[in-house]
C-alpha cells in the first residue's frame, strides 16, 4: 500500500467505528440512582419551560407543566416521573417543529401517557408527553394500560432526542426543583418535591 493509499485507508476505516459508536452512546441505558423523594426527571436533557397550566383536557386541573429538551447526545431511554399505573396512551398526529420552540408542544406529533398516582390515600393525574421534533421522528412507547410502574422505570425513548414533558396537578407541587436551562436526568434529578417533602432553599 502507497503512503496515500494509506492515509485514505485510515479515516475510512474509522467511519464505520464512529458511527457505530454513536449509535451505542444514542441507545445507551444506564442504570439511574434518585437523588431524592419526589417527581422525577422522565428524560434526560436541558429544561426548556416550567411554566403553569389551566385544567386542559389532558391534566383535568391547574398545575404545571415541566418540558425538557432532548439533544442528539443525550440518553434518549425515558423514565417514569413516579409510581403509578398506566390509566391511557394516547397517539397524536402532528407536524415536526424544531422540539425547542414552545409551539411544538402543541403543533408536533407526540404520545400521550396518562398515569395513575396514589398519594395520602388519594389518585392524581399526572401526564407525560413524548414529543417529536425536526430531526427525532421515531417515538417508542414500551407500555400497557393497566401496567404498574415504579419511580424511574423505563417507559418508552424518542430515537435521537426532541422533547418530553410532564403535567403535574398543583396539589401535588410542594416545591419546583428546577429551573430553565438547568440540565437533567431521568430517573435520577428530582423536578418536583411533593408537599411536606419540600427541599430546603
Amino acid at each position: 500500500m502507497t503512503a496515500t493509499g494509506a492515509w485514505l485507508f485510515w479515516p475510512a476505516a474509522l467511519l464505520p467505528a464512529a458511527a457505530w459508536a454513536l449509535v451505542v452512546m444514542f441507545f445507551r441505558d444506564p442504570p439511574r440512582q434518585a437523588e431524592g423523594d419526589g417527581f422525577l426527571a422522565p428524560a434526560d436533557g436541558k429544561v426548556v419551560d416550567v411554566t403553569p397550566v389551566g385544567a386542559d383536557g389532558r391534566l383535568r386541573t391547574e398545575g404545571t407543566r415541566i418540558g425538557i429538551f432532548m439533544s442528539l447526545l443525550d440518553c434518549h431511554v425515558n423514565r417514569s416521573p413516579c409510581a403509578a399505573a398506566v390509566a391511557a396512551i394516547e397517539h397524536h398526529d402532528g407536524g415536526y417543529l424544531d422540539a425547542r420552540r414552545p409551539e411544538a408542544s402543541q403543533a408536533n406529533e407526540s404520545a400521550t401517557i396518562l398515569l395513575t398516582h396514589t398519594r395520602g390515600g388519594r389518585q392524581f393525574q399526572v401526564v407525560v408527553r413524548q414529543i417529536a421534533g425536526l430531526v427525532a421522528r421515531r417515538i417508542v412507547t414500551d407500555l400497557r394500560v393497566g401496567q404498574q410502574l415504579a419511580a424511574g422505570q423505563r417507559i418508552g425513548m424518542i430515537k435521537f432526542g426532541s422533547r418530553v414533558e410532564v403535567l403535574l396537578p398543583a396539589e401535588l407541587i410542594g416545591r419546583i426543583g428546577v429551573q430553565v436551562g438547568q440540565t437533567v436526568r431521568a430517573g435520577r434529578t428530582v423536578l418536583v418535591h411533593p408537599p411536606g417533602q419540600e427541599a430546603p432553599s
